[in-house]
């Protein structure tokens, strides 16, 4: 059954590891026959949460720019891949705007398989842990969120270090059974 799989690429630079993986990824679910799309956070202009609240009251969110887009491709899709760069050991800002500004519909997003793609210049997958915690803060909040797989791209500090990680066939097979 084909599935519409939806790739959030947060890295602020294109090609960067994270955006690597992400094509890989996207590799493995369109082979698959899965409708697979990818939204390149930096070609979006999305603004912070700003806790004005009118989401809250049932009105729609005060901000108009390119989140509703993305909010529609969010709760149409049947599968979500997340993908952030580590910076200090937490995930980068754009994924986090991108977490918040689904406050005004997070309810709508539910019933969704969700992966996670997480790189960074350390070596250490337990020092990635912060990272997953937030994701996984996230998707908590969902409705019949459903945690699929998780590729960790380590000791990936220049851009294509990635290249010749293990990490790069991980995100080709986990898309294919996407």
């Amino acid at each position: 059954m084909s599935k519409k799989v939806l790739v959030i690429s947060s890295s602020p630079r294109k090609g960067g590891n994270s955006d690597l993986l992400c094509d890989q990824f996207i590799k493995g679910a369109a082979e698959a026959g899965h409708e697979a799309e990818k939204i390149y956070f930096k070609d979006k202009k999305i603004g912070y949460c700003t806790g004005c609240g009118a989401c809250f009251n049932g009105k729609k969110c005060s901000q108009k720019d390119d989140m509703a887009e993305v909010l529609e491709k969010m709760i149409a899709a049947d599968a979500i891949v997340m993908a952030t760069p580590v910076y200090f050991y937490t995930m980068c800002g754009q994924m986090k705007t991108l977490i918040d500004r689904t406050c005004a519909r997070y309810a709508e997003i539910s019933n969704k398989d969700f992966y996670f793609i997480m790189t960074a210049a350390v070596s250490s997958k337990p020092a990635l842990e912060r990272t997953l915690e937030g994701f996984r803060g996230f998707t908590s909040c969902l409705t019949g969120a459903k945690e699929k797989g998780i590729i960790y791209g380590v000791g990936a500090w220049k851009v294509g270090d990635i290249k010749t990680s293990p990490a790069m066939k991980q995100a080709y097979e986990m898309g294919k059974k996407a």
